[in-house]
């Protein structure tokens, strides 16, 4: 079962995530929680992911501007002899969009997965400075 959601009103990010089991607490890990900070040079997105390799996440760009997120973490294999007592940690698959704005150089994009952390940086194209023409003024 999928679920599609808008965080807090803001249409430029979604959540969609598919969790692998049913219950709420086994699913935690689906909401992948992301930070988005913007420099005078690049859009920074960082994303907790721990325990991933980078083998298991995706970063890709759709549709010219799209930037995704996506990745799974696995339920731990089972044997018959062990004896769980608590599951906290969360699995599931899960898939984060952003609407990247049109200063982002797409074709630029670099990622890199260190210490749980994933770290996407998508430079920006220098701003155009408005051209200013004198005009001189007679009389």
């Amino acid at each position: 079962m999928s679920l599609i959601r808008s965080l807090l009103g803001n249409p430029s990010t979604t959540d969609i995530w598919s969790p692998s089991g049913a219950s709420n607490e086994v699913s935690r890990f689906a909401n992948a929680q992301v930070d988005w900070k913007e420099t005078p040079q690049t859009h920074i997105f960082k994303a907790d992911l721990p325990g991933l390799k980078k083998e298991e996440v995706k970063v890709e760009v759709e549709e010219g501007r799209v930037l995704q997120i996506s990745g799974e973490r696995s339920v731990e294999k089972e044997d018959k002899n062990d004896k769980w007592h608590r599951v906290e940690r969360g699995s599931g698959k899960f898939l984060r969009r952003f609407w990247l704005p049109e200063n982002a150089k797409v074709d630029e994009v670099k990622a890199s997965l260190e210490n749980g952390v994933l770290t996407v940086t998508v430079p920006k194209t220098e701003e155009k400075k408005p051209e200013v023409k004198s005009i001189e003024i007679s009389g």
